[in-house]
């Protein structure tokens, strides 16, 4: 069984700590994408699973035996970098059977499973060209097809489509999430685009200065967010965020005082402790709607974005930089218009002047 346990792992650079008692555990079979600004420290998480950084602190388990002293080899793992580090003088089939070759492999093994990856990845047609004869989704797909012809217990990728052009950051994307489903293998996944996460993973771990700020699924990240952090990193456009104070609270409402909105009444309650208390408002922009300005609560368009299938708002709501909302593509709203902005406040989160999320008491009953 390919899962892997992190159990309080740390690494140090001198007196740099770039990951701190990370605990985590990825089961067999699952999709896990790594997640966080840079400088968070997901790609130095994942070569220590790899086995190219040494841990300072912690114990790394594959498959239920600790691993932190043995070598890549040793460790079942493959890895996909960032740049393809394909051989320029090889050709495809060269590349993919040197890895197997090195590990004393026969020929007809390496044959038998060159040519098998090479059918999954649809590469058959290109097994004699050179690199330099590949496109760059071609070549990332011959560099996926080495680590997976070694058949690894677990398959690890590191930003692997950065390099790409949108259009083809999405139908490598595709081409990826086939694979897992082929493959049924543990795959461990890092990239900076939240798109990529939502979309590939059965589990995202969101990091932030080398802790894990939250782990779940893209739907619980995206509609449960345990802090202020998670709520701005995961979606596009982010979520919004209006300063106020918690004015009360009870098992049904709360209401809150915004510097740029005024009074707003949330259905549900949250922590009574949090009265009077500095809090931030946070909501995603297709749940909050420009409408006719009313009375003095208006405020400027400062520009919206026609993108084909939705538009975007931007409003300047004078207290804050500006909101965003996500509306219709068809809007009638233009540049310089004036507006009022209507909250969908089922769907409102708080956070406290720490930033962390203030449960709601109908979820801390469930």
């Amino acid at each position: 069984m390919a899962s892997v346990q992190l159990e309080r792992v740390s690494k140090r650079f001198g007196s740099t700590h770039v990951i701190d008692e990370v605990s985590l555990s990825i089961d067999h079979g699952e999709f896990v994408v790594f997640v966080g600004p840079s400088g968070c420290g997901k790609s130095t998480l994942l070569r220590l699973i790899a086995g190219l950084e040494s841990i300072s602190d912690g114990d790394l388990m594959i498959g239920g035996k600790r691993v932190n002293e043995l070598s890549p080899q040793e460790r079942g793992v493959g890895m996909v970098f960032q740049s393809y580090a394909l051989y320029p003088h090889m050709s495809v089939y060269e590349n993919m059977a040197f890895g197997l070759k090195l590990g004393k492999a026969s020929s007809e093994s390496v044959a038998e499973r060159v040519n098998e990856t090479a059918r999954i990845l649809q590469l058959e047609a290109l097994l004699e060209r050179k690199p330099k004869a590949l496109s760059g989704g071609q070549r990332q797909r011959v560099a996926m097809g080495r680590a997976i012809a070694r058949e690894p217990d677990i398959l690890l990728f590191d930003e692997p489509l950065s390099n790409l052009d949108a259009s083809l950051r999405v139908q490598m994307r595709n081409e990826i999430a086939r694979l897992h489903g082929r493959l049924g293998s543990t795959m461990v996944y890092v990239t900076h685009d939240q798109v990529e996460a939502m979309t590939l993973a059965d589990k995202i771990v969101v990091l932030n200065k080398g802790h894990i700020e939250q782990v779940g699924s893209p739907r619980t990240l995206y509609e449960r967010p345990a802090s202020k952090f998670v709520a701005s990193f995961i979606g596009s456009p982010s979520m919004n965020f209006l300063e106020g104070t918690c004015r009360s609270t009870d098992a049904r409402e709360t209401r809150v005082e915004l510097k740029a909105l005024g009074e707003v009444v949330l259905p549900y309650g949250v922590d009574s402790n949090a009265v009077g208390s500095p809090i931030t408002l946070g909501i995603r922009p297709e749940h909050l709607t420009p409408v006719q300005a009313t009375g003095s609560d208006a405020f400027e368009v400062i520009n919206v974005e026609y993108l084909g299938n939705e538009s975007c708002v931007y409003v300047d709501s004078d207290a804050e930089a500006f909101l965003t909302c996500r509306v219709e593509a068809d809007t009638p709203i233009a540049r310089n218009d004036t507006v009022s902005l209507r909250i969908d406040t089922a769907q409102a989160h708080l956070f406290d002047e720490h930033g962390q999320a203030l449960a709601r008491a109908q979820d801390s009953a469930l």
